[in-house]
């Protein structure tokens, strides 16, 4: 702020503005850790989206030469009879590839399911595009997978080469790159700063990286614009109908809730306070009795009340969001029961409602039907999606029909165009798989 001062001229006086609310404190450790666990938790999942890359890069590199086996000989005749195995291997690392990139990612639509017979697959542009995605992917992913896996083994190998640079043999690379010889512990060390630029390389570029390598199959797997969306229409159209039918039985439900239990609970305490008001000129005391009765019948139709408001939407979703919601129900699990949740933001109130009574009815149906110890919630925040996970080391063997409430789950997921993913073998274990949109 500049003043000038009563009877001088031109005199000027520049004083400091003080600004209590903006401490100049440097950042401490702990609010530090936080960004470092969020880029830790990034690096090791663009890992896992390279390395899983790399797997349908190697695919497509086969596929890729059974492609071409297939042209080679089509002419000789033997192509015409590899033509349907080529265009099995072909639709099924792209269906791979697509599922791929849906869990890491927004979903990637799946076009009309393809033929597997020659003559309709050459006009079909599912096929089309496929056969452009698989050289682009083979020729971005698998490099882009190799470098990620090369750079994490790097950053292992050359971070902890200090504690064991001794035992190594003599003259050997001390590197990972394949240069240089450690004679010194200062040699160490530098081995050991070329591991942390490793790391610090694939925790800056990892996620782009990761990004790159899906974008061919993003750009090329999912359904074109020329193609018939039909069956998208149709599958919007079930995914309403599922809404309704889920509405419906979530109100048939509370007025089930509401007729059999504090309905009944009200109407024999309209008939305690009428036969109180009997009793009380005949018999006080029996008249009092009445009333405990009536005050007891009251106060289990208001708890019951709360019950069917909670079922609704319970309050401690707002209070506590999905995580702390869960907690309480692992708290209230009959089987010993773990919650992992990793959600970096709040998604919609109905999304996490969603979520909520998806694991509440799976952890019912764990402490009724499986016979396990140990049970497993864990939900991630991936992109615009939310994915939850119940696993349990029971005897498996679920089945939707039943009657163990996974009907009502689908629905309730399908109302949301989501999807679940049921696996239960006999024997076990069970794991059910639910993909929701966040919401806004």
């Amino acid at each position: 702020m500049v003043t000038a001062r009563p009877g001088t001229t031109g005199a000027r006086e520049t004083a400091p503005t003080a600004r209590p609310d903006t401490p100049d404190t440097p950042q401490t450790p702990q609010t530090a850790l936080p960004y470092i666990l969020g880029a830790a938790r990034a690096a090791l999942s663009a890992l896992r989206e390279l390395l899983g890359g790399l797997a349908t890069a190697l695919g497509a590199l086969l596929v890729l030469a059974l492609v071409a086996v297939t042209a080679l000989t089509a002419p000789l005749g033997a192509g015409l009879l590899l033509a349907p195995l080529t265009l099995r291997a072909l639709h099924a690392l792209a269906r791979r590839e697509r599922a791929r990139l849906t869990r890491t990612g927004p979903e990637v639509i799946p076009p009309p399911t393809p033929p597997n017979r020659l003559r309709a697959a050459l006009g079909d542009p599912t096929t089309r595009r496929e056969l452009r995605w698989l050289p682009r992917h083979a020729a971005t992913g698998l490099p882009l997978g190799l470098l990620g896996l090369l750079l994490a083994m790097s950053a292992v190998r050359d971070t902890t080469f200090p504690l064991y640079w001794r035992l190594a043999p003599k003259d050997a690379t001390a590197t990972s790159v394949g240069i240089g010889v450690a004679h010194s512990w200062p040699d160490a060390l530098a081995v050991a700063l070329l591991g942390v630029g490793a790391l610090a390389v694939l925790v800056g570029l990892g996620p782009a990286m990761a990004r790159l390598q899906g974008r061919p199959g993003r750009a090329l797997l999912a359904a074109g614009p020329d193609q018939d969306l039909s069956l998208r229409v149709a599958e919007l159209t079930a995914t309403r109908a599922a809404a309704l039918d889920a509405h419906a039985t979530e109100l048939r439900r509370i007025e089930r809730a509401l007729h059999d239990g504090t309905q009944n609970r009200l109407v024999s305490v309209t008939v305690l306070l009428g036969a109180a008001r009997r009793q009380v000129a005949r018999d006080p005391s029996r008249a009092d009795e009445i009333l405990e009765r009536a005050q007891s019948a009251a106060e289990q139709a208001l708890a019951e009340l709360r019950t069917v408001a909670r079922g609704i939407l319970p309050p401690v979703l707002d209070d506590r969001g999905l995580s702390g919601a869960l907690s309480g129900l692992a708290a209230e699990s009959p089987v010993p029961c773990r919650i992992d949740v990793d959600v970096p933001q709040r998604c919609a109130a109905s999304v996490e409602a969603t979520a909520y009574f998806v694991a509440a009815e799976a952890l019912t149906n764990v402490a009724r039907h499986s016979g396990a110890g140990q049970v497993t919630v864990t939900v991630r925040g991936h992109g615009d999606r939310l994915l939850l996970t119940v696993a349990d080391d029971g005897r498996g063997g679920a089945d939707e029909g039943a009657g163990s409430g996974l009907t009502g789950i689908r629905r309730r997921v399908a109302a949301h165009d989501g999807t679940l993913r049921l696996t239960s073998p006999a024997g076990g274990p069970t794991t059910l798989e639910v993909d929701l949109p966040r919401g806004a």
